[in-house]
């Protein structure tokens, strides 16, 4: 499945995998990248984390066809074919197609161009890599959660392998001026498949809006990234000037000059690779009807982020990994 790397790549993407001693931690992306920037963002990011070794992505809801055109893309780009790419299941989401906000940026590729390898059934792949993994994968899930769902009922078995990490619910603090907690998207899209997750037997770890939907990036760090000649950090700008003009009328159409939008899914990557930054609560977590996440003692316990210890420390490591200039965490 992997290809030889180690080394500095035509596009100018250093090769994070080439030190040695550094401990990969293989994973599985599920995401529905080309919805909101932010996925954009948090493959970017894994791309540039040394301690990941990206295997496999799989697109969720909506056009998956058309996220995976962006997921393969990218990749090419940083000069990561060796990594596969998988088209999830297809949902009802007329405003995701090839008119989706990124849609302009893959107009004109074609995915059977990839030099890498394409799964037309995304979910037998994600279930595949799985229980072929020597060890212990992380599934880091930034979409709803109707691939995962799948996956667990062809394999119940995978759980023993994965850990799973989501960027998914509203469990306590009020989000954007709310008065009130509220469905979090990622889970409300699916509720029955996000209680199937949620209550399926592996290590379960989440980012909540409590955390990830703190993150905008301003001032210096943001102007790191505007400004970077990394082929990464550039893709993630040029995507998101689309996204933004995609929402003309909805949004200042000079927003992608000066901040980023909130950088949700970014979270759950990192929680893939530490913890420090934030401050982690065990509790049990329900899903509703309408997708609302509620404190239920009697329901599976799972490992929240639910206040940030360091959130500037944070977004000093996000941007490095934005830029490529990321040191391993020990």
């Amino acid at each position: 499945m992997a290809r030889e790397r180690g080394r500095k790549n035509e596009t100018g993407v250093f090769a994070m995998q080439s030190n040695q001693s550094i401990r990969k931690i293989p994973v599985i992306l599920d995401t529905d990248i080309g919805g909101d920037i932010d996925d954009t963002w948090a493959l970017a990011m894994i791309l540039n984390s040394p301690e990941l070794d990206l295997k496999l992505v799989v697109t969720a809801d909506g056009d998956t066809l058309y996220r995976a055109k962006i997921v393969a893309k990218l990749l090419e780009l940083a000069g990561r074919t060796d990594v596969h790419v998988g088209v999830g299941v297809r949902t009802p989401h007329p405003a995701e197609s090839e008119g989706g906000p990124q849609g302009a940026w893959v107009a004109d590729y074609d995915i059977g161009s990839y030099p890498g390898t394409v799964h037309a059934d995304g979910v037998r792949a994600m279930v595949d890599a799985i229980m072929q993994s020597e060890g212990q994968m992380a599934l880091i899930s930034i979409g709803p959660v109707t691939n995962i769902a799948k996956a667990l009922r062809l394999q119940p078995e995978i759980t023993s392998k994965v850990r799973f990490i989501g960027m998914h619910g509203n469990i306590r603090s009020f989000f954007a001026g709310l008065d009130r907690i509220v469905p979090e998207y990622n889970v409300k899209i699916d509720p029955l498949s996000s209680r199937e997750v949620f209550e399926a037997s592996w290590d379960i770890t989440i980012t909540p809006l409590d955390t990830c939907g703190l993150i905008i990036l301003r001032g210096e760090r943001y102007a790191k990234i505007y400004q970077s000649e990394n082929p990464l950090a550039k893709a993630v700008m040029e995507n998101y000037r689309l996204w933004i003009l995609h929402h003309a009328g909805k949004m200042d159409q000079k927003k992608h000059e000066r901040e980023s939008s909130i950088l949700f899914d970014t979270v759950a990557v990192y929680l893939a690779i530490s913890e420090e930054f934030l401050l982690m609560e065990k509790l049990g977590i329900r899903v509703t009807e309408d997708g609302t996440t509620l404190i239920d003692e009697s329901a599976k316990k799972m490992n929240c982020a639910m206040e940030w210890r360091d959130m500037e420390a944070y977004e000093d490591f996000l941007v490095q990994r934005i830029i490529g200039c990321a040191s391993p965490v020990q």
